[in-house]
């Protein structure tokens, strides 16, 4: 021991004196409580930052969308417009083979002439019927003398019973000659009068003249002019020579202005959503474009309230889900881009106005 190195002994000794740091107390409670209260003015600062707004990016571009149908069947003959053409209220669209229509108001002109001609001789037979008349009371007259005279002579016996009686049954016969000829002129005056509903006109005439006037609404209606300013669209249903039947959805004009867009917020972020707030809306197609809206109204049910197939909660697999109800913006000023309908947006009402 006593020839032990004195170095290693004074290592040892400056190792045992050399105690390790004591960990920081502060450090523990600093992470536990300083970390939540960080998180919470983040919080903080965002809902003041975000001035009491609600947002969601599951809104589209709206327009009026017009379909087209024709007032008449029958082939289409000419097509003028084109796929994705701006047309403007009243240019042709197509036409349809005018040929049926025009031999109808032909028809109808025929018609007319007709009824025209039955009137004409309603009203000489009705002119007749007064001689008629007349000649029926000279009957009568001439055969009440005769009667007269024979009721004369049967009274002094120089004449025959049956002569007797056949005078008077020439005068019942003049009496009913009498009535048939007023029936025929009662008859003849009512087909020559006209209603309340077209005073002045025959019915005959005024038939006769609504059909007319239908076949040309029908001749005017095989041309197919645009209703409203917009762009075509689904054009490819018009092809020369196809059938078209009345009613039957041609073509589409998706009308020009008027864009809106249909935002579907979230059931919980309506709490605070009132109609006419305002309302900033950007669009994925065209970034950095913002345009200014309102909200214009808060749909009447939810997107899954009116689907062809709602759903149907009361089983036991239900589970509660988060509804979206569509909430119209509208677009307070002119956008410097085509909108088009369908178009994806995303729209952050301010809630706090």
């Amino acid at each position: 021991m006593a020839d032990a190195d004195p170095r290693i002994e004074t290592d040892t000794a400056e190792a045992v004196t050399e105690a390790p740091p004591r960990k920081r107390n502060w450090l523990r409670p600093l992470l536990m409580f300083g970390v939540p209260l960080l998180l919470v003015a983040a919080a903080g600062a965002w809902w003041a930052m975000s001035g009491g707004t609600v947002s969601t990016d599951n809104a589209y571009v709206q327009q009026d969308k017009v379909s087209v149908a024709s007032d008449v069947a029958g082939r289409i003959v000419e097509v003028a417009v084109k796929e994705n053409q701006r047309v403007k209220a009243g240019d042709l669209l197509f036409r349809i083979d005018p040929e049926p229509y025009r031999i109808a108001l032909a028809q109808a002109d025929a018609a007319i002439a007709n009824a025209q001609v039955q009137v004409t001789t309603l009203q000489a037979s009705y002119q007749g019927t007064g001689a008629d008349i007349q000649a029926a009371r000279d009957r009568i007259a001439s055969a009440q003398e005769d009667f007269a005279r024979q009721q004369a002579l049967m009274q002094r016996g120089f004449t025959t019973r049956a002569r007797f009686e056949q005078a008077q049954h020439a005068v019942e016969q003049a009496r009913a000659s009498y009535q048939s000829a007023v029936a025929s002129a009662e008859e003849a005056r009512a087909k020559l009068s006209s209603g309340s509903a077209v005073p002045g006109v025959n019915p005959a005439i005024a038939a006769a003249r609504a059909q007319r006037e239908k076949a040309l609404l029908d001749l005017e209606r095989t041309a197919r002019r645009a209703p409203v300013d917009g762009v075509i669209s689904q054009s490819d249903r018009l092809q020369v020579g196809q059938m078209m039947m009345s009613g039957l959805p041609a073509v589409t004009i998706v009308r020009s202005g008027g864009s809106w867009v249909e935002a579907n917020f979230k059931e919980t972020d309506l709490a605070d959503m009132r109609v006419g707030q305002p309302a900033e809306i950007s669009f994925d197609a065209y970034p950095g474009l913002k345009l200014k809206g309102h909200v214009a109204s808060i749909g009447a049910g939810t997107g899954s309230e009116f689907s062809v197939l709602p759903a149907q909660n009361a089983n036991g697999n239900w589970v509660k889900v988060t509804q979206r109800v569509p909430v119209r913006i509208a677009i307070d000023e002119a956008s410097p881009r085509q909108l088009i309908a369908g178009l994806s947006a995303d729209v952050t009402v301010t809630t706090d106005e």
